[in-house]
């Protein structure tokens, strides 16, 4: 009788862990979540012991020791850097030795890897991200992954929720100026934030840490009541967002001499939400690249972990 070989993908965040527990066929077995898991945050050792942990409560549920994982494959946010990878894989084999649980095979990869994988079950597919930060991700027929973007707030995260508020915050800093004729976004970030002045947008943008993205959805509203300022901040950022797209789909043309559609999904709150500014961005990638078709994602980022963990099995094994 071959002996039963079991995976585990793990989607962990700043917010929450998610882990799923499968056979090497795909088939889900057990599913649990945790807290955060974001290391960057809470550090290495706080991360793995939130990760062994769910690693253990699966493996409880199944029937099955840790020791029978043949692979476990943890995407994280933080983790897109070849050495933070190495810092957490070292940091999760530690804990499984400290617990002797007989974890052995880890692998880390960064949250939206597993987020690609999962959203076109393996298959070539681009995925655009934008939350508070920014990037795409591709897979292309070969199976290689090409990204675009991803450069952090000061370099570009262009279409991120965090540019958008502080495009917003620009546009309000001009109008009570004089420099500029009056904006809507003024008068919303007034009502929401008391930003009623040059003081007090100063004291809390440099003072007080301000979470800048807050002002994106101020923006976003003030565009769906026609104003000019937020509908130009939109279009620049839907834009940017849309340049991502386009390289990406170069990338999966060249990879393949077939002209099928390529699916594109998006994943971050700034672009998922139901908005006027998701209706301009899909309505500008479609346009402009007619060979993409805008789906949902086919499956969470925590079974595209338990995809790789079966790759990484099956090529173990030949």
């Amino acid at each position: 009788m071959a002996k039963k070989q079991f995976v585990i993908g793990i989607d962990g965040g700043a917010t929450k862990t998610a882990a799923s527990l499968a056979d090497i066929n795909g088939n889900v077995l057990a599913e649990d979540t945790a807290g955060p898991s974001n290391f960057q945050i809470i550090g290495t050792q706080r991360a793995s012991e939130v990760i062994i942990s769910l690693i253990e409560r699966c493996c409880d549920e199944v029937g099955c020791t840790p020791n029978e994982i043949q692979m476990t494959v943890a995407g994280l946010t933080g983790a897109g850097r070849e050495g933070d990878k190495e810092r957490m894989k070292f940091a999760v084999l530690e804990e499984a030795r400290r617990r002797k649980s007989g974890i052995s095979k880890v692998a880390i990869e960064s949250d939206g890897r597993i987020a690609l994988e999962g959203a076109f079950r393996g298959k070539p597919g681009i995925i655009l991200i934008a939350g508070t930060g920014s990037f795409a991700l591709a897979k292309d027929h070969k199976g290689v992954v090409h990204r675009v973007g991803g450069w952090g707030r000061i370099l570009g995260d262009e279409g991120s929720g965090y540019i958008i508020g502080r495009d917003g915050l620009n546009a309000v800093t001009k109008h009570l100026d004089g420099r500029t004729k009056a904006t809507l976004i003024t008068k919303l970030v007034a009502e929401r934030f008391g930003f009623v002045d040059q003081e007090a947008i100063i004291t809390a943008v440099y003072r007080e840490n301000f979470d800048i993205a807050q002002v994106a959805p101020l923006v976003i509203e003030a565009a769906d009541k026609k104003d000019s300022e937020a509908a130009r901040i939109l279009n620049k950022a839907t834009f940017e967002l849309s340049e991502h797209v386009r390289v990406l789909v170069g990338k999966i043309e060249k990879s393949s001499h077939m002209r099928a559609k390529i699916p594109l999904s998006f994943i971050g709150s700034t672009i998922t939400t139901e908005s006027v500014y998701k209706r301009i961005l899909e309505h500008k990638i479609t346009y402009s690249l007619p060979q993409v078709t805008i789906v949902a994602p086919q499956a969470p980022p925590a079974y595209g972990a338990v995809l790789l963990a079966i790759q990484s099995v099956k090529s173990a094994y030949g």
